[in-house]
């Protein structure tokens, strides 16, 4: 399905398993509520196979908005930190990038569904509770520029699994001597479905 803005995975999950009156359903990896693209949905006895399928390696289309930092890394959440939006050319943008691809360690964000003792980390984050994440190594097959209109930086990026762009996106814009946050994510391929 297209997951619309605004809801969960879940949500959407839910409300394909009602049209179909289907008893078992799963999905092969979260979106964000705030994000919207590409969510298979497998029904019946397909939905054997969502647990195989979160393997799969990923495609996005985000867009940055330098010059502000959310609780969440997305607009979703409350500014807490702004910063200017320096002079960037292209050219320095992209080499940026290139920095970014092939193995990276990245540190899970706090509004995450990664369990710590049992809980999602977002339930710890709500409560005003930050716990130690080890850093994971995830690889970017591909990241290119699209787009750069101060302070919007659009992307395109080929991941592996369990990669979180919004954390990408905070890290490029270190990289850049900025702040940032998404405020737009759209996945277009979940490997080997392309939309």
């Amino acid at each position: 399905m297209d997951k619309p803005a605004g809801i969960s995975s879940n949500r959407a999950l839910q409300k394909v398993r009602g049209i179909f009156q289907a008893r078992k359903a799963g999905h092969t990896g979260s979106l964000d509520p705030f994000a919207t693209g590409m969510l298979p949905i497998c029904l019946g006895e397909a939905s054997k196979t969502a647990a195989f399928m979160l393997e799969a390696g990923k495609q996005y289309r985000a867009v940055s908005c330098l010059g502000e930092a959310t609780t969440t890394g997305d607009i979703e959440g409350e500014v807490i930190q702004t910063c200017p939006v320096p002079d960037l050319a292209p050219s320095l943008i992209s080499q940026v990038l290139q920095h970014f691809t092939g193995e990276i360690e990245q540190v899970p964000p706090m509004y995450s569904a990664l369990k710590h003792e049992g809980k999602p980390l977002y339930e710890y984050a709500r409560a005003g509770i930050e716990v130690e994440r080890p850093a994971r190594t995830v690889t970017i097959h591909q990241l290119e520029l699209v787009s750069w209109q101060a302070p919007n930086l659009t992307i395109d990026v080929r991941c592996s699994k369990g990669t979180y762009i919004r954390t990408l996106a905070e890290d490029i814009a270190k990289a850049l001597n900025c702040c940032a946050h998404l405020s737009a994510l759209r996945r277009v391929v979940v490997e080997p479905f392309e939309a």
